[in-house]
């Protein structure tokens, strides 16, 4: 940005942070009029005009029709630049995998479940994944191709796009998933943890305006992601929400996959779950098998689920005291059943503070099996966005500043 002031400078690093919370507001559903943006950001209308101006100017998003306003004239609707936009994006389980196209604001469209092998190692299973993506993304159309999304089951650590010290995802460890992505796709790629995409995605389909949120996912194992002010928090090294490893009485010594002992994990997750009924007895070989159970009104599974679910609840009590969220949303298979998420709820309202739980809202997810698909993919596309920000970031005074991603 040579021969532009200091002043110029401030400026302009100014506009480009209020321009990526626009993109990412109107990718979200969250606002589609200037006022909106302004009421969202606490920014001057003027802030709002400027950014939103230079990213209508480069294509990156439209102003068409007019919506009905409270008073005075009638608002520009503000969308994505192109209806053709689109991301690929995994769900990624030990087995499986559910795979999907996501439009810009939540869309969904193309969903299937392909087979997933996890201990292959990542360079083999990625390789068929590709290829069923690349297929996927020909089938819609190349052309609107924008990125590329992985929800995973392990931590990761966002600045180098690899899963970290993984218990279920053997010589995962480190390895680079989005650089390798995006070597192969040619295409900006995100990826992050399961829980963050769950809470990433019914955040942006939610019009409820809720901003402090916390999305707890329930499967074989257990996580959690959390919203503040309308965006994920990751916390200083991306691990925020990691519940699963809070030590818990009912554990007792049981040992963990992370190698400690008495890790709420050890009673109350989908793996937990099938060695307790095995223990008691039952023929089940899969958390599947358990849930089946339950919905037939087996006593050793419903007793089962109903005890998980008072132990996540007990673990998530601490939390929701703390945080006093808005809502808690329930996703994973176990939260498909109703005894589970019974308990959960009536742990949280026993164990927290009246004020805390006087409006708080605790239920499942509306997405369901989708969120973390549709999360991955609003990952990949504000990644996408921001990588365009980038590129037009290096011209003269005015423009938009380049951005790290």
């Amino acid at each position: 940005m040579t021969g532009i002031s200091a002043w110029d400078r401030k400026a302009t690093k100014g506009t480009s942070a209020v321009a990526v919370r626009v993109l990412e507001l109107i990718a979200s559903g969250q606002a589609s009029s200037r006022a909106e943006l302004a009421a969202q950001l606490g920014a001057a209308a003027s802030t709002v005009s400027l950014a939103v101006g230079q990213l209508v100017e480069r294509g990156l998003i439209a102003e068409e029709g007019t919506k009905a306003s409270t008073g005075g004239r009638p608002r520009k609707v503000l969308r994505l630049g192109s209806r053709d936009e689109f991301a690929v994006a995994a769900d990624l389980g030990g087995r499986h995998a559910r795979i999907g196209v996501v439009l810009p604001g939540g869309g969904l469209t193309d969903v299937s479940t392909v087979p997933f092998l996890v201990a292959d190692g990542p360079e083999a299973a990625l390789s068929r994944l590709a290829d069923t993506l690349e297929a996927l993304a020909e089938q819609r159309g190349r052309g609107g191709l924008r990125g590329v999304g992985l929800s995973l089951p392990g931590p990761v650590d966002i600045a180098s796009g690899s899963v970290v010290l993984p218990s279920r995802m053997p010589g995962w460890n480190r390895f680079p998933v989005t650089a390798w992505l995006e070597e192969r796709f040619g295409i900006p790629a995100a990826v992050d943890n399961d829980a963050n995409c769950m809470a990433m995605g019914e955040h942006t389909v939610r019009l409820d305006g809720r901003r402090q949120t916390i999305m707890v996912k329930i499967g074989s194992a257990i996580g959690a992601g959390v919203i503040v002010d309308g965006r994920l928090y990751r916390g200083a090294t991306g691990a925020a929400g990691d519940i699963t490893h809070i030590r818990i009485d009912a554990a007792a010594d049981i040992p963990c996959s992370c190698g400690n002992t008495g890790c709420l994990e050890t009673v109350a997750s989908g793996a937990a779950l099938v060695r307790i009924m095995c223990e008691g007895g039952a023929d089940v070989n899969s958390l599947e098998d358990v849930v089946q159970l339950a919905i037939d009104a087996d006593p050793l599974a419903t007793r089962t689920v109903r005890r998980a679910g008072d132990h996540l609840g007990q673990v998530l009590a601490a939390n929701v005291n703390f945080f006093n969220p808005e809502a808690v949303y329930l996703g994973g298979i176990l939260s498909t059943l109703e005894p589970f998420v019974a308990a959960v709820r009536s742990r949280l309202y026993e164990s927290c503070h009246p004020l805390v739980t006087e409006h708080l809202t605790i239920e499942r997810a509306g997405l369901g099996a989708d969120a973390g698909l549709v999360g991955a993919g609003q990952f990949a596309l504000q990644r996408a966005l921001a990588h365009a920000l980038h590129e037009v970031g290096s011209g003269p005074p005015g423009t938009l500043a380049p951005r790290p991603v």
